[in-house]
């Protein structure tokens, strides 16, 4: 299994919307898809349509008590996706984890004795805490959803720190899959000040596909629908089906066997 985990401190920047959708194209192209809510907002598990009342196990007890990953995963109405939850619960377990041992590899451990999945993702908190260290600890890759705005450029700048520390201190491995733009608008010049920018600094580390500001991806998830499910055709779900097939072709060959 491989693990990415979709992260950026900066709220607001399409995290989760990129989790959901992202999730959903894979498991469309045949992948057996865990999708781990890790936001204690739970707007992960919201958006595929899971209920608070039907949240019985959830990533609180996947990284806390360490319960195994098919004791916490449920089905989602979208064949081949499987979902962990989130509950409020887990807006105390960044301080739990303080007093724990290997705080910041709990995740990491649960997340080896998986063998039902090809691919996990992980939608990480708006933070740089230890539930989103966990994640990158976890993690093979970052997949960064960046806002095309100025204070975004700040906040990548940051992220990317942290990503070279958790490579030196508890996972070398981690790579960085690509940055994703998002909420693109074609009639801002801020827009595409920043993309230019973005493209200039990373090159090819920036994905082709862009992800528009889309009526319809805000629209889905009050539905309990990923935006592809929701609307096939809008633009925002064309994006995402783009941005699957590139992070499919990113992936190292012996993975995409899987």
């Amino acid at each position: 299994m491989i693990t990415i985990a979709i992260a950026n401190q900066k709220g607001g920047v399409g995290k989760t919307t990129t989790a959901i959708n992202v999730a959903t194209a894979l498991a469309a192209t045949g992948w057996k898809v865990l999708l781990i809510d890790l936001d204690p907002q739970g707007n992960a598990s919201t958006g595929l349509g899971i209920g608070t009342h039907e949240r019985e196990r959830s990533s609180y007890e996947l990284v806390i008590d360490q319960v195994p990953v098919n004791e916490c995963a449920m089905p989602t109405r979208i064949p081949g996706l499987d979902l962990v939850a989130a509950t409020v619960d887990l807006s105390g377990a960044e301080v739990e984890l303080v007093s724990v041992d290997d705080r910041t590899g709990r995740l990491r451990k649960t997340l080896s004795h998986d063998t039902k999945h090809d691919i996990c993702l992980i939608d990480c908190p708006p933070s740089l805490g230890l539930l989103t260290l966990n994640a990158l600890s976890a993690a093979d890759t970052v997949l960064v959803p960046l806002q095309c705005e100025f204070f975004a450029l700040e906040g990548l700048s940051q992220l990317l720190q942290t990503v070279e520390r958790v490579q030196e201190r508890f996972n070398p491995d981690l790579g960085i899959l690509g940055v994703v733009l998002t909420m693109y608008d074609r009639r801002n010049r801020l827009t595409d000040q920043v993309s230019d920018d973005v493209r200039s600094c990373l090159h090819d580390l920036v994905f082709e596909a862009v992800i528009p500001r889309n009526v319809r991806l805000s629209e889905a998830p009050s539905h309990g629908l990923p935006a592809l499910i929701y609307d096939h055709a809008c633009a925002g779900s064309q994006a995402y089906m783009k941005l699957a097939r590139e992070i499919i072709a990113r992936l190292p060959e012996k993975r995409k066997a899987a």
